[in-house]
This record gives C-alpha cells, structure tokens and sequence, in this order.
C-alpha cells in the first residue's frame, strides 16, 4: 500500500487559548501513540488531513512531525463538530512492523444481485469490517462480490475470507442481504370507506312500529 507523507508540528503549548490560535489558523488538533512509545500532542494543517478523513480508503500514513522523526501510521479516530462537522481532534495510532493491529477496513460490494433484478431490495447491513493484521498487509477496503445474490439470499461473516487478514466480526454477522420488496399500501375505494364511515342505523319510531305490527 502506498504511503500518504503527513506533517505535524508537536504541540508544547496545551493551554485553551493556545488551541483556540491553532485552530482559527487552520491546523487540526490530534494525538499521535504507540505501544512501546509515550504519545505526542501534534497539529497538522486542516486540508492535508480532509483527504484522511472524508475517504472510502483506508490510508497508511507516513507521520512526519518536525523535531520527532517519521512514524508509520493509520487513522484509528476521529472526532466532529457536532454543529459544523468540522473536525476538532484525531488520533492516529503508531504501527509497529512485525506486529499485528486491529482496525476497521471499509467494505465495497461488487456486482448487480440477481434477486434485484426480479425485483427483491438490496440491504446492506454492514459497511465495514473489524480485522487484524501486520502493517504491510493493510487492504485499502475489502471487496464483496454479490451478483449471485437472490431473493432471501445474504452474506454472512462466516461465508467470506481473504488473504493475511483475520475478520473480527462475530461470524453469524449478516453483511448483505436481498429480501423480497415491502407490499404496497393498496388504496381503499371510495365504496369500502363510505361502508366504513358509515355509522349504525337509525330506526325510527314508526319503523319499529311496523315491524311490531308485522
């Protein structure tokens, strides 16, 4: 996978005010952290991370903070504004070679289902994946392929597999399902509500007279 180069300035200043400049300046608050090392407060510029953040990929990143050296690394969280969306804090967690990481890999599906094609209703139950893996095997996303799909078919965790990567979702998870279309709302007509906003009928006192008398 090919790295994206990010640079970071360590912050030494943690003061309210202080983060109230950095922002207001475009940069973006983040935490940098590793197993074996002590985490480092940093800021990067607001638009060099976006393409980090609002992606259907995921990224390894070569963390360049100046005065710190260079770190490999991926975006493990994520926090937003929750007015503007606009993000306020991230944390990017350090890979170690050799050793195994978990982390959440998008999914992307592949194919047009039978069952849709006969009129059944794609449902996607899960968008990405929880997996485990070493830093050189990270996937950018998993690929599903679903056009054998049909109506009350789905894809469980359990049903798929792929190379150097361990899937950390339960196995009885459903992935992506096709069932058959919701029944359309028919209509009253106009006959059956008169009939059903009918009231009871009123007998009047010479009608019941009359069936007295009969």
């Amino acid at each position: 996978m090919e790295k994206i180069v990010l640079a970071a300035k360590k912050r030494e200043n943690k003061t309210k005010s202080s983060k109230s400049i950095l922002r207001n300046s475009g940069r973006t608050l983040g935490v940098y952290y590793s197993r074996h090392n002590d985490s480092i407060a940093i800021d990067v510029s607001e638009k060099k991370l976006k393409p980090l953040v609002f992606t259907t990929a995921t990224h390894l990143i070569n963390l360049q903070i100046e005065g710190e050296g260079e770190h490999d690394c991926i975006l493990k969280d994520v926090q937003f504004d929750p007015i503007t969306d606009e993000v306020v804090h991230f944390d990017l967690m350090g890979l170690i070679k050799g050793e195994k990481f978990q982390l959440e890999v998008p999914l992307i599906f592949k194919g047009n289902p039978v069952g849709v094609k006969e009129g059944g209703v794609l449902q996607y139950l899960l968008h990405k994946l929880d997996i485990e893996c070493l830093p050189k095997d990270i996937p950018p996303h998993l690929e599903i392929d679903i056009q054998n799909l049909k109506v009350e078919d789905s894809i469980h965790v359990e049903d798929i597999s792929f190379e150097n990567v361990t899937i950390l979702n339960s196995v009885d998870s459903v992935i992506v399902s096709v069932t058959h279309p919701k029944l359309e709302t028919v209509e009253t007509s106009e006959e059956e509500g008169e009939e059903k906003s009918a009231g009871p009928e009123i007998i009047s006192k010479d009608k019941e007279q009359e069936k007295q008398e009969s």
